[in-house]
Parts: C-alpha cells; sequence; structure tokens
C-alpha cells in the first residue's frame, strides 16, 4: 500500500504481519461523540486520553531538559492557574492590624473571652429524636471540645434551653440538625449575647470510617490553627470558632483542631503529630471530619421569628445569567 504504515493505526501490516504500532492518530476534525455504538466511543475516548496524557508526559520531560541544559540561564517557571489564584480580589478582605478591626474586635461579643475573663463551657445537643448517627457525632464531637457537655434535646424548643445554659453559664450553645439519619446542619450560638450562626454541614465522616486514623484522643486542650478567615465576616466567624476552646493549649498531647477555609467551604479536621526527626514531622488523623458552609450570621441568640440578620447566604444572577454568591469569607 502507499501509505506510511509507521503513522496509522490499523490492522497488521500486508507483508510482515507486524502489529500495528501503539500510537494512534486521529483526524483533525474527529469527535468521539459522532460514534454511534456506546462501547466503541468509550473505547475510542479512553485512548483519545491515554494519548492526550503521553502527549503531555512527553513535553514535560522536554522542558525538564531544556531547563537542565541552560542550568541557571534558564527562565523562571510559570505560575500555573489555579481557582484560587484566579478570583476576583475581595474588597472586604482586610488587615489584622487595623485600627477599625482591632477596636471592633475589643468591643464586641468575644471579647471577654480574648481578654481571658471568660472559660469556655460549651452544651452540645441535637434535634429532636435524634438517630445513632448524629448521637455518635455528637459524642465524638465532645472529645475534641474541651469542657463540653452532651444533653439530648428532648422536646424542648431552643428558646427555652438558652435561658437555662446562661443560668447554669455556658457560653457557647452547639445543635447539630439531621435530616434521613445524616446530619446535615450546625448552629452554633454564643451566650449570653450572640452572635448564632447557622451552618449547612457535609461529608460528615466518624472516626470508623476514617482510614488509617490514630488511637482516640486524649483529654489534653488541642491548639487551634484558623486558616483563610480574612474578611469583616470571615473575622467573626474565626473568631466564633476559636472561642470554643480554652486559652492555652495542652503541647504535650501534640492534639490539634483545624478550621480551613478554602472558597467558602469550612474543612474541619482533628490531628495529631509526632516529631519522627528534626526535619520530618508525622500526622495521624483522629476525626470526626466535617465540612461547613455558613448560612446566616444572626444578631443575639437563636431567634428564628424576630432576630436579625448581620449576613445571609443568597444567590443572585449575574450578568450573564449564571449564579454568583453574594458575600464571601476570605480571599486565599
Amino acid at each position: 500500500m502507499a501509505g506510511d504504515g509507521s503513522d496509522t493505526a490499523g490492522p497488521a501490516a500486508e507483508d510482515g504481519g507486524s502489529p500495528a504500532p501503539e500510537r494512534v492518530l486521529f483526524p483533525p476534525t474527529f469527535s468521539v461523540s459522532e460514534i454511534k455504538n456506546k462501547q466503541r466511543r468509550h473505547f475510542m475516548f479512553l485512548r483519545w486520553k491515554q494519548q492526550q496524557r503521553k502527549e503531555k508526559l512527553a513535553a514535560k520531560k522536554k522542558r525538564r531538559k531544556e531547563r537542565e541544559a541552560l542550568g541557571d540561564k534558564a527562565p523562571p517557571k510559570a505560575v500555573p492557574k489555579t481557582i484560587e489564584n484566579q478570583r476576583v480580589y475581595d474588597e472586604t478582605t482586610v488587615d489584622p492590624n487595623d485600627e477599625e478591626v482591632a477596636f471592633d474586635e475589643a468591643t464586641d461579643e468575644f471579647a471577654p473571652y480574648f481578654n481571658r475573663q471568660t472559660v469556655p463551657k460549651i452544651l452540645i445537643t441535637t434535634s429532636d429524636r435524634p438517630r445513632g448517627r448524629t448521637v455518635r457525632f455528637c459524642e465524638q464531637l465532645s472529645t475534641v471540645i474541651p469542657n463540653s457537655h452532651v444533653y439530648y434535646r428532648r422536646g424542648l424548643a431552643l428558646k427555652r434551653i438558652i435561658p437555662q445554659c446562661i443560668a447554669r453559664d455556658f457560653t457557647d450553645l452547639i445543635v447539630i440538625n439531621e435530616d434521613r439519619k445524616v446530619p446535615n446542619g450546625l448552629v452554633l450560638s454564643h451566650l449570653p449575647d450572640g452572635p448564632t450562626a447557622h451552618f449547612r454541614m457535609s461529608s460528615v465522616r466518624l472516626r470508623k470510617e476514617i482510614k488509617r486514623k490514630g488511637k482516640e484522643p486524649t483529654e489534653h486542650v488541642p491548639e487551634v490553627i484558623l486558616n483563610n478567615f480574612t474578611t469583616r465576616l470571615g473575622h467573626s466567624v474565626g473568631r466564633m470558632f476559636a472561642s470554643l476552646f480554652p486559652h492555652d493549649p495542652q503541647f504535650i498531647g501534640r492534639q490539634v483542631a483545624t478550621f480551613h477555609n478554602q472558597r467558602d467551604y469550612i474543612f474541619f479536621r482533628f490531628h495529631r503529630y509526632i516529631f519522627k526527626s528534626e526535619k520530618k514531622v508525622g500526622i495521624q488523623e483522629l476525626g470526626p471530619r466535617f465540612t461547613l458552609k455558613l448560612r446566616s450570621l444572626q444578631k443575639g441568640t437563636f431567634d428564628s421569628k424576630f432576630g436579625e440578620y448581620e449576613w445571609i447566604h443568597k444567590v443572585r444572577l449575574s450578568h450573564n445569567n449564571s449564579p454568583a454568591w453574594e458575600g464571601r469569607l476570605n480571599l486565599t
């Protein structure tokens, strides 16, 4: 045949019967979606993806060899485009050293905690008739937050629970809601004057569901890490989480509670670390883990009927009719 057998994928060559080469070339106008047979379409798509990966790897190796050949004269590496570094600047991002921010923090509802005038005492409760998974989650959450106590609702309304909490010197109230036997919401109310935050909860994993988990956590006070709470709203939410834990962590326990804010989702992880050497550190996840999404921030304690809201998550349509969210917690 007149064609060059080295550049085509097909049956074995007629002269020698040798197998076809591995490389697959598609026509410039080829579209996998034009193939009618589903199995054939899927097979061709996988081969196309494999070819794309090989070409990408070959180009990467070529660039690395060129950089090694140039040595110090090699141009700087290009910064890859990611969702985070392409985000539009959020004008509500503030400097922690700003005088106005410092004044607000000195006079807000969390000032007594940060001035060491109060000691955190947390009440953890659930919605009415909680299921086993929600009950176990509350019990594990109480082992993460020191000086926290789990009580069950027994049909009491939150408006009746809050005065009782204040009378017993509780500083915060956490309510875990559930839907179809799965925890799906968290209400955090700072006592006695608020504010109250309502979060949507997802991706809940109990300790037994975490792979390669460590041993049970100890009673040591953990360290707290707050990442990317950089806007005015983020400062308020971050201070709410910080006020749940005692002031002085016990470093001998080597336990860390992390609230990581990324794209307005708050990821919670609980780890234990160990120093293997001067340069290496090993970590073990203790659990539980979950993800929070702020739905609203309300002034004062919980009041669903007459409460005044500082911030509500809502979706509006942008100029191109795509959803855009008003209000962000951070800019990373």
